[in-house]
């Protein structure tokens, strides 16, 4: 699987932006899809996941903000962002996951359970 990630970009502190993440290759639908985040300095944290089901989990700081969702005939998970923080600054990643039924907050959580990754979009959120 190839991922690839776009949507990006400078948003002032309140603003909305959408990611997009692309994914090659087949069995689309069997993938857990996540979305994590790597600030300046700091390590990489997740912030979403999609199961193949449709069931999703989310990281405390985004809860009530974000939207992941996927669109299985179309190969792409999107990440909707509202009310943007300066805080929410980072390179975004997708990630894919084979086991896509696979559920349980510490393993969706943890990046090692994520075979595949893009590349990063950059959002920067402006006060």
């Amino acid at each position: 699987v190839q991922l690839q990630a776009s949507g990006g970009g400078l948003v002032q502190a309140g603003g909305s932006l959408r990611l997009t993440c692309a994914a090659s290759g087949r069995a689309f639908s069997s993938y857990g899809m996540g979305w994590f985040l790597r600030a300046p300095g700091k390590e990489r944290e997740f912030v979403a996941r999609i199961m193949s089901s449709g069931s999703t989990y989310y990281a405390d700081s985004v809860k009530g903000r974000f939207t992941i969702s996927r669109d299985d005939a179309k190969n792409t998970v999107y990440l909707q962002m509202n009310s943007l923080k300066p805080e929410d600054t980072a390179v975004y990643y997708c990630a894919a996951d084979r086991y896509g039924y696979a559920s349980g907050t510490s393993y969706v959580m943890r990046p090692e359970s994520y075979a595949y990754w893009g590349q990063g979009t950059l959002v920067t959120v402006s006060s």
